[in-house]
């Protein structure tokens, strides 16, 4: 997680026209993503993930891919933030409450996750 931030940070450094609420809500998003790859990766064997940023005067977009199995998940649809007692289940919904896209699809072994952030105009 802290190479994600320290990326971040320099990307923010890099981009000084992307307004607070579009920082902190799409590093928000991309941090639950990575971190939810990672948890749920479930394999003895190591998962690559390697993860692409980019940002425009129009949006900012992440891509992550892993090698891990492929993940039994639906994020083609909102969801409903699960009760306040329930352990799990919180992370997709925050994330597609954060950003503007958010897609997964399984090609040629991989796991590729797409987050987009429309920019609000200032």
């Amino acid at each position: 997680m802290t190479a994600v931030h320290e990326a971040l940070s320099e990307i923010w450094a890099e981009s000084p026209g992307v307004g607070s609420w579009d920082r902190m809500a799409f590093e928000t998003a991309l941090a639950e993503l990575t971190s939810n790859v990672v948890q749920h990766a479930h394999s003895t064997r190591h998962t690559l993930c390697v993860i692409e940023i980019h940002v425009d005067e129009h949006e900012l977009r992440a891509v992550l891919n892993d090698s891990a199995p492929a993940a039994d998940v639906d994020v083609s649809e909102p969801r409903d933030m699960p009760d306040e007692w329930a352990v799990a289940g919180r992370g997709i919904p925050f994330i597609q409450a954060l950003v503007t896209r958010f897609d997964y699809t399984r090609v040629d072994g991989q796991n590729i996750w797409s987050i987009v952030r429309e920019r609000r105009q200032s």
